[in-house]
C-alpha cells in the first residue's frame, strides 16, 4: 500500500503491533494519511486466511435462543454514567423503518419492534436463523447486498462496531446509500483511534485490535468517505461505553506476549490464580464508578474512545 484507501495522498507507517486478544500469529503495520489522518492495516489476507482468523480465533457468540431478550430502552443518571447510549441503534427514533447491518442476534430488532418500528437486519452468523424463525424478524444471513432492498428503502440505517472491519468502506458505503431513502440518516459507531486512550495507554491500546480491526477514521477521512459514498457528514460526536475503560485497565495488566490468547479476551487461554485476583480488583474499582466519571469527561471533551458518526442522505 502506498496510497491512502481515502483520500489518495500519501501514507507513513504507524506502527507495528500483534494480536493481543486471540493469539493470530504474525505483526501488523498501521499505516497513517499525512493528509486526512485516516489510518488502516497495510495487510491483506487470502479467502482460506480470512476464514481461520474468523473461525479458529475470533470467538463467536455463544448465546443460546432460551437466553434471547431484545434491548430495552435506557434513561437516567445511571443509564447516562455507563455510556449506555455508545451504540448507533439508540439514536435511531421512534416508527420509521430501519436496517441494522451487522445485527448480531437481533436484539437491537426487538428494540425497533417494541418502539414502532419497521426494522430489518443482516449478518454474517448463521446462527441468526433460529431467532428470525422463533421471533418472525426481518433477517438476512450473509453479507449486505444492496440487491436484497428496493432502492430509497429505509429512513435509518446502522452500522454499529462494524465499518472498521471492512475492507472497501466507501463502496460499503456507497451500496448503503442506494437503500436509504432521500433525507435518511445513516449512524455509525466505531472505535476513535484520535482520542485519549490511544495517546494515553499506546500500542496497547484496546481498540487497534489487529488484525481484526482494517480501519481507524478521523473525522475529516469520514467526511472523504461520505462525500464519495452519495453522503454528508452532518455531525460526529463521542460516547463511550464506560466498561471500556475496564477493559482497558484489565488488558493492560494482563497483557499477553506475541502469538499468546490474552486470558482475558480469550475463552482458550488459561489464567492464572495471579491474573485472577488482578482481574477480581480491578472489577471492584469499576464498581466505585471511577471508570464512568474518567469516562464521561472525555467524552464530554470530544476525546473519547468511541465515535458516533451521522451521515445524511442528500433530498432531491
Amino acid at each position: 500500500m502506498n496510497q491512502c484507501i481515502v483520500c489518495g495522498h500519501g501514507i507513513v507507517d504507524y506502527k507495528t503491533l500483534y494480536d493481543d486478544r486471540y493469539g493470530y500469529p504474525g505483526t501488523y503495520t498501521i499505516v497513517k494519511c499525512r493528509n486526512c489522518g485516516h489510518k488502516c492495516l497495510d495487510a491483506s489476507f487470502s479467502p482460506s486466511q480470512i476464514t481461520q482468523l474468523y473461525s479458529d480465533y475470533y470467538p463467536r457468540s455463544s448465546q443460546k435462543i432460551e437466553a434471547f431478550k431484545p434491548h430495552r430502552e435506557v434513561s437516567g443518571l445511571d443509564s447516562w454514567l455507563r455510556g449506555d447510549r455508545f451504540n448507533a441503534y439508540r439514536w435511531v427514533p421512534e416508527n420509521v423503518r430501519v436496517l441494522d447491518i451487522g445485527c448480531g442476534f437481533g436484539e437491537t430488532l426487538g428494540y425497533h419492534m417494541s418502539r414502532g418500528c419497521d426494522a430489518y437486519g443482516v449478518d454474517a452468523d448463521s446462527n441468526i436463523r433460529q431467532i428470525a424463525e422463533k421471533f418472525g424478524y426481518n433477517m438476512r444471513v450473509g453479507l449486505f447486498n444492496p440487491d436484497d432492498y428496493d432502492s430509497d428503502f429505509f429512513d435509518y440505517v446502522t452500522l454499529d462496531q462494524v465499518v472498521e472491519h471492512l475492507s472497501d468502506p466507501i463502496e460499503i458505503l456507497s451500496n448503503v446509500q442506494r437503500v436509504m431513502k432521500p433525507g435518511a440518516t445513516l449512524i455509525l459507531s466505531t472505535p476513535n483511534s484520535n482520542g485519549w486512550g490511544s495517546k494515553i495507554f499506546g500500542d496497547k491500546w484496546i481498540n487497534w485490535h489487529v488484525p481484526y480491526h482494517l480501519q481507524y477514521f478521523s473525522k475529516k477521512s469520514m467526511e472523504i468517505t461520505a462525500k464519495k459514498a452519495g453522503l454528508i457528514l452532518e455531525k460526529t460526536r463521542t460516547v463511550t461505553n464506560s466498561d471500556w475503560l475496564y477493559f482497558q485497565w484489565v488488558h493492560l495488566l494482563t497483557y499477553p506476549e506475541t502469538g499468546v490468547p490474552s486470558v482475558f479476551w480469550s475463552p482458550k487461554a488459561i489464567c492464572g490464580h495471579e491474573k485472577k485476583v488482578v482481574i477480581e480488583r480491578i472489577g471492584k474499582i469499576h464498581k466505585t464508578r471511577i471508570n464512568h466519571v474518567i469516562t464521561r469527561i472525555f467524552d464530554l471533551f470530544e476525546v473519547g474512545d468511541n465515535y458516533l458518526f451521522y451521515l445524511r442522505k442528500p433530498k432531491v
